[in-house]
């Protein structure tokens, strides 16, 4: 874009890897992503082109092969990305947030075993943490681990797994009363497993079952299924950190990462809405004259991009929060509350602006409306966020009586 959802204060690094991955979405997102999300088939070729641009280490410290990046740095590549496809940026984002737990909360050899074969992107990260009867009450998880000797065995259905089929490693958020005492906070006695498995659909290892794609209004390309335990044995060395009793806090972590980088997803179809919506408005002539020069739609552009500029700079600052070691749950929040609400507005703008063409699949804006709603719900409901925020905006003004 010209002006709108520039970054102050990057280093020339940080612009070169932008530029490279911006040139990418250009050139080989851009101009398939409608053909492949009708057919609803995995970007196969363009994951492998972020493969080779090294995007899948983007965030894994160097001494593990990867690039060692800031969470800001992430988030405006996923921005681009998502500027060109959004369910592309679903495939990078559930595997840098297992890769994100294993860096802050694994032990060493957890570390040393998985995390090299991340950067190269030859093992593809998934994390499971929503059960059917869930919705946002995680307290409620009732899939459970039982040890036996060195192992756990773990039983019970996890739902809504992006890259459920395509991924080798996934985290998974369980129950595990083990020497817990009895009475024990539900949040207190959970443990997320690192389980390894083959892509594909159908058993993918004894007593793991991934059953066929869901089928989604939008969102597509990516795979999304369910995850099906039913005896699956895992060594007790696969405990995320060694201990359980922490997975509720490991998972905590990692959503409140990828809910910045839901804020940066936002920010890019919302980007790649207004880029339609004003093309279209100088192309389209009614009564004349091209309907930009209308001021009813000069009216609605102009509201479309500050609605951009605000969450873009909302999600920078989540990011930069976070990549200073301070707590951004409230900063996280906030950014993912506003950008997605903006997202699904300025998406319907564009689709305005379009009139009855915006509903023909031949225009691109067709596939972003459908899109836009996923980020209503993802990593946390509107409601969820505002419930984050008006907690800790409670702790931070606490009246003084």
């Amino acid at each position: 874009m010209a002006r709108l959802a520039r970054t102050a204060g990057l280093t020339d690094v940080q612009q070169e890897i932008l530029s490279t991955v911006r040139d990418f979405v250009d050139k080989e997102i851009i101009p398939v992503a409608t053909e492949l999300e009708h057919r609803d088939e995995y970007p196969q070729a363009i994951v492998d082109g972020l493969r080779e641009l090294g995007l899948f280490g983007l965030m894994i410290p160097e001494e593990y092969g990867g690039l060692g990046e800031s969470l800001l740095t992430y988030a405006l590549c996923v921005e681009e990305i998502a500027r060109g496809w959004m369910s592309v940026s679903g495939i990078i984002n559930t595997h840098f947030i297992v890769a994100y737990m294993l860096k802050q909360h694994g032990t060493q050899e957890q570390k040393d075993h998985f995390l090299p074969r991340m950067a190269a992107g030859d093992v593809r990260g998934a994390f499971s943490m929503s059960e059917p009867a869930l919705g946002s009450d995680v307290s409620a998880i009732t899939s459970k681990a039982v040890r036996d000797g060195d192992e756990y065995v773990l039983s019970g259905q996890k739902m809504w797994l992006t890259n459920g089929g395509t991924s080798s490693l996934v985290a998974v958020l369980v129950r595990s009363d083990e020497g817990h005492a009895e009475g024990t906070a539900p949040h207190k006695s959970m443990t997320t497993f690192l389980v390894e498995k083959e892509p594909g659909f159908g058993e993918v290892r004894p007593g793991l079952t991934i059953p066929g794609k869901i089928d989604k209004m939008g969102y597509k390309g990516v795979d999304t299924t369910e995850l099906i335990m039913d005896g699956l044995r895992v060594p007790a060395d696969r405990v995320l950190g060694g201990v359980t009793g922490r997975g509720f806090y490991q998972m905590m972590d990692g959503v409140e990462v990828g809910r910045v980088n839901v804020a940066a997803r936002g920010c890019g179809v919302a980007q790649r809405a207004f880029e339609l919506g004003v093309s279209y408005a100088q192309q389209r002539h009614t009564f004349g004259k091209p309907i930009a020069q209308h001021q009813a739609i000069q009216f609605k552009l102009a509201e479309m991009a500050t609605k951009v500029e605000a969450a873009h700079a909302m999600m920078v600052n989540a990011a930069r929060k976070k990549d200073s070691g301070e707590r951004n749950d409230l900063e996280a929040g906030m950014a993912k509350y506003l950008a997605s609400e903006y997202c699904k507005e300025v998406v319907e703008d564009a689709f305005r602006i379009h009139g009855g063409y915006g509903f023909s699949k031949e225009y691109e804006i067709e596939r972003l409306y459908r899109e836009a709603p996923m980020l209503l719900i993802g990593e946390g409901t509107a409601e969820i966020q505002k419930m984050i925020i008006g907690r800790r905006l409670l702790e931070e003004y606490r009246f003084q009586g």
